[in-house]
């Protein structure tokens, strides 16, 4: 019994030493332990479908309920805002309106001029150079500062900044006497619009006169005396061009025409007595209206005082002859303010060409004078 024991002790112990050097340990790649880690975070996807939706509802298509959706709409013709130089000619010609005056009414009234929203720093922006900010009154009565703050913001980036102020309230002489201080203290103009259609008006002006020169705004007149002639007498009511012409060849000159009568000015032919009496009028009216101060003259203390019968009768007098006292007040009055007003335009001509050829005469006896003295100083030497 010892010696199998023995043996089988010596059996498995052979056994465990041919297992001993049989077992190996491998030791796996990095990519075999990548591959193994991937693997195992995607998991692997069970649900396989046989087919696609639009495979497992094509018989949709062959039934009778089908019909074909409507084709896509063609696209559409590309507009002029699509060139880009062409966009940037419209907003050169257009208002620049910044977006903080949407909502405004003033916007209603632009007609003339077309206009667009913009990321602009001022209100309007009207053209390279010039801009405006838009202010109401009764705005400004609740913020006093808004102006100035706007105002710099702009900074000297303009040459022309209008301050279109529309007057809204009734009181106008506090808030419009800031406003115009804040606009001159910062080099800009005060435009000021009774109405929003006004404030619309003179954007559009602005606006239209961008690039136009200033001959434009102002009147031109030719250097020609006949021309000269015509506008100077034209500018009296009901006297035309023609007018001026038969004036001119009756009188020959503007100085004949102002010392005509009113009877030569009549035997001219055309002219009517409404227009001789206009051209009569304009050139012999006084040039400022004087009106004569009466003054009651003081009772003088030689004067002996009424008595007291004849201060009751004067009391008692008729309402009838202190009319008559007062009619015949007027009427002296009204003749020396007469008397009063005889300075016309022909008489300071006159003697303001007097006082000139005195001085003349004046300077030439002087200069002879002194001739003489050199002369006779001159002999006497």
């Amino acid at each position: 019994m010892e010696k199998k024991e023995e043996k089988q002790e010596s059996r498995e112990a052979s056994n465990t030493s041919s297992k001993k050097s049989s077992v190996v340990i491998t030791i796996p790649s990095y990519q075999e332990v990548l591959q193994s880690s991937q693997a195992k975070s995607t998991p692997p996807n069970l649900f396989v479908p046989s087919q696609t939706f639009s495979q497992a509802f094509s018989f949709i298509k062959s039934s009778e309920f089908y019909s074909p959706p409507p084709p896509p709409p063609p696209p559409p013709p590309p507009t002029h805002a699509s060139n880009p130089s062409q966009s940037s000619l419209s907003s050169r010609n257009a208002i620049l309106v910044s977006h903080r005056q949407k909502g405004n009414p003033l916007l209603k009234y632009i007609r003339n001029v077309r206009w667009t929203f913009a990321d602009v720093v001022c209100d309007y922006l009207l053209g390279q150079s010039s801009c405006a900010l838009y202010l109401s009154l009764r705005y400004h009565l609740l913020h006093p500062d808004y102006l100035y703050y706007r105002i710099r913001e702009l900074q000297k980036n303009f040459k022309l900044r209008v301050v279109l102020c529309h007057v809204d309230v009734e009181d106008v002489m506090k808030p419009l006497l800031e406003v115009t201080k804040t606009a001159l203290l910062h080099d800009c103009t005060l435009v000021c619009g009774w109405s929003l259609e006004e404030c619309g008006r003179y954007l559009e002006t602005i606006k239209v006169y961008e690039n136009k020169p200033a001959d434009i705004i102002q009147g031109q007149m030719d250097t020609d005396y006949l021309s000269r002639l015509t506008h100077a007498l034209t500018t009296v009511r009901h006297v035309n061009k023609t007018d001026v012409v038969t004036l001119g060849t009756t009188f020959g000159s503007l100085s004949n025409i102002m010392g005509a009568s009113m009877e030569d000015l009549a035997r001219c032919p055309g002219i009517g007595e409404r227009k001789v009496k206009r051209l009569f009028d304009t050139f012999h009216e006084p040039f400022k209206r004087v009106e004569s101060s009466w003054q009651a003259i003081p009772e003088t203390s030689g004067q002996n005082k009424p008595a007291t019968s004849e201060a009751s009768a004067q009391s008692n007098a008729e309402p009838s002859s202190l009319n008559e006292d007062e009619h015949k007040d007027a009427d002296d009055v009204s003749k020396r303010r007469k008397k009063e007003s005889e300075l016309t335009v022909k008489s300071a001509l006159s003697a303001a060409f007097v006082k000139y050829a005195d001085r003349v005469g004046r300077k030439n006896s002087t200069s002879e004078g002194e001739e003489k003295g050199k002369s006779s100083a001159v002999m006497d030497s």
